[in-house]
């Protein structure tokens, strides 16, 4: 199924907003299709500004587009008695996971533009447009781990209970990540000048 990034044409069924994302899964597995469309619409920015923060910016399309294609490939799968958001933001989260793993495998060019941003500080790239590129670069800075419960909890503002279940771990551990997640970001900007 290909995901529209755009509204559909005014003759296409309009699907009321405020169905919920439980109802509107109850609707894709009957076959509509449209119903896919508003959950994606309704989702693809929170996804889209996860994966930013995890992905190179030259492939952030195609990695949102494959969390929504996995999405739909597997609601038949999707338990009824989770949220939609938690279970869509876990599968970003595996596809995250796996695109930085085949990167350090493969040894691709993308590595070395990341490796690159990360120890060149003086030159801000263009994965620095939406946000504030001293921030990316203390992001860059952390672990996987550790800037992933970042994203999660702080610029996302997702529950810690939450994060633990998206990212499969104990919320006990999601606190001491992002405790040290903290640290490690304050002494950066520290480090940068920046008084906290």
């Amino acid at each position: 199924m290909a995901i529209e990034s755009q509204d559909p044409p005014e003759q296409n069924r309009q699907i009321p907003i405020k169905e919920s994302d439980h109802d509107l899964v109850q609707q894709c597995l009957r076959g509509d299709a449209q119903s896919f469309r508003l959950l994606y619409r309704r989702h693809q920015k929170w996804v889209r500004s996860i994966l930013y923060q995890l992905c190179d910016a030259s492939v952030l399309d195609d990695v949102v587009q494959e969390v929504f294609l996995r999405a739909w490939k597997g609601l038949p799968k999707f338990r009824q008695s989770a949220q939609f958001s938690t279970w869509l933001y876990r599968i970003a989260w595996n596809v995250a996971s796996y695109h930085r793993q085949a990167l350090a495998q493969n040894r691709t060019r993308l590595q070395v533009i990341i490796q690159h941003t990360t120890t060149q500080q003086d030159a801000p790239d263009v994965i620095h447009l939406h946000y504030q590129e001293l921030v990316q670069r203390g992001l860059a800075q952390l672990s996987f781990d550790h800037r992933t419960i970042l994203v999660l909890h702080d610029l996302e503002e997702i529950p810690q209970k939450e994060v633990a279940e998206i990212l499969g771990i104990p919320v006990g551990t999601v606190k001491s990540r992002l405790f040290h997640a903290r640290a490690a970001m304050r002494q950066f900007l520290q480090k940068e000048g920046v008084q906290l």
